[in-house]
């Protein structure tokens, strides 16, 4: 075993990389949440060097990276091409769909931008855990399509049952609501991996910005 098992994706320092990237990413950042609560954005990120990475990494053994990173035009300009970033704690969400693949015994489909979205994302609205990597839009369990009351609310039940901490959207059309995909996810988790780069000069977000 040796020293153990490394991710396969180098961690990097957000506030490192490339202004277009950092203006996107917005690593260390506050957003304020829908009661107005500042959350901090993530500081640190998994490179994907090509698609095909993301196709050959597997997040737990029913789900691979790239089913978390369907993004369309509506992400900003620079996260659009290769390499792209995830927050490091974009594992956690796979961990736990795979222990609800389990329960109901069946694929789980996720919805393009339905994973990772950044904070400039068109479809952003506030502190959104997406922007974490930590929330996840399924829009198909097996051959049930999440697009009416009693199909959501019966799988946002399970979720609840089995996975402590989890937070669904009620069904609804209104906003916070949501009426054709379960929405899960897990609050504002950040993660600074064993493997994450030195911050010698101790670098802030504020000192970045200006």
């Amino acid at each position: 075993m040796g020293d153990g098992y490394h991710f396969p994706l180098r961690v990097v320092d957000g506030l490192r990389l490339e202004r277009s990237v950092r203006d996107a990413l917005l690593p260390g950042r506050a957003l304020c949440d829908d009661a107005g609560q500042p959350r901090r954005l993530p500081r640190y990120f998994y490179e994907i060097p090509t698609w095909n990475d993301a196709l050959g990494v597997q997040l737990a053994p029913s789900f691979g990276l790239w089913e978390f990173i369907q993004t369309d035009v509506r992400e900003a300009a620079s996260l659009l091409s290769f390499p792209r970033y995830v927050p490091c704690a974009s594992t956690m969400p796979a961990l736990c769909l795979e222990q609800f693949r389990q329960v109901v015994g069946t694929f789980i489909h996720i919805s393009a931008n339905g994973g990772y979205r950044s904070p400039k994302h068109a479809l952003t609205c506030n502190a959104s855990p997406h922007c974490w990597g930590t929330a996840v839009n399924v829009y198909r369990i097996g051959d049930v399509f999440l697009d009416n009351q009693e199909a959501i609310e019966r799988f946002a039940t399970i979720a609840r049952s089995i996975l402590p901490g989890v937070w669904t959207r009620p069904f609804g059309t209104d906003r916070g609501f949501t009426d054709d995909h379960l929405h899960m996810d897990f609050g504002y988790v950040t993660s600074v991996p064993r493997d994450a780069p030195p911050d010698p000069l101790g670098v802030t977000s504020e000192a970045v910005a200006t």
